[in-house]
């Protein structure tokens, strides 16, 4: 346990960062494989709700700094061709 004053603070501020973190990433995830689903019922309309609510999430973390930004755009990519290929078919 710290005994100066300063790192008390710090373990204080990173376990409310920390708890803050989690939700978001648990959002994001939720959000992610809630299009995912809507893909593999091949129900385009639902997934295409469901990618931008995902594409909103994903940019939400990237301002609040959660993840980085190229991770989020890889991941905006990566479902906008999971869903491209949906409607192809």
């Amino acid at each position: 346990m710290a005994n100066i004053k300063s790192a008390k603070k710090r373990i204080s501020v990173t376990a409310r960062k920390h708890e803050r973190n989690v939700v978001i990433k648990s959002k994001l995830k939720t959000a992610i494989k809630k299009f995912e689903t809507a893909v593999n019922d091949t129900n385009l309309e639902l997934a295409q709700q469901e990618l931008l609510q995902a594409t909103k999430t994903l940019d939400k973390a990237v301002s609040k700094g959660i993840i980085h930004k190229n991770l989020a755009a890889r991941k905006k990519s990566r479902l906008a061709n999971r869903l491209n290929k949906l409607a192809q078919a």
